[in-house]
């Protein structure tokens, strides 16, 4: 799929108690759209994943930043893009493994399963950008990341 255009869609959510939810449904209905109107395989873990990642990244955007939130979608080749955007300035950073700690572990679990991922401070607020391979390759790892 190299030559073809990005697929792409963009959800405004209001930071609500519903956002979240709002957000998974939003994600799980684009991906299905990939498949059904433009004939581009997602497998059942690239579905799974992606509501995983977006359930992470949108609760932490309500949790840690006041008003709305700003969700892209996008399919470019073989990978499904997903960025949250939110007011708050602040970096994410991911804590020391702790087994004691209940909670919290929303951005490992994000950086475990993802492909790729990116925080950056935009002019206002900051995006966080994760990648996630849309077919299984049985020689990958959960992430569709080689394994040697």
């Amino acid at each position: 799929m190299p030559d073809v255009a990005p697929i792409q869609d963009t959800v405004a959510l209001d930071g609500d108690g519903s956002c979240i939810a709002q957000a998974r449904h939003s994600a799980a209905d684009f991906l299905t759209r990939v498949q059904v109107e433009h004939g581009v395989p997602v497998s059942a873990r690239a579905m799974e994943l992606t509501q995983l990642v977006v359930s992470e990244l949108v609760t932490n955007a309500r949790k840690y930043a006041p008003g709305p939130v700003l969700m892209e979608l996008r399919v470019s080749g073989a990978m499904v893009e997903v960025a949250v955007w939110d007011s708050d300035p602040v970096l994410p950073v991911a804590r020391a493994a702790d087994p004691g700690r209940v909670g919290q572990h929303g951005l490992e679990i994000v950086m475990a399963v993802a492909h790729g991922f990116e925080a950056r401070r935009e002019p206002v607020g900051k995006r966080i950008t994760v990648r996630i391979a849309l077919a299984d390759d049985p020689a990958a790892d959960v992430t569709g990341r080689h394994t040697p």
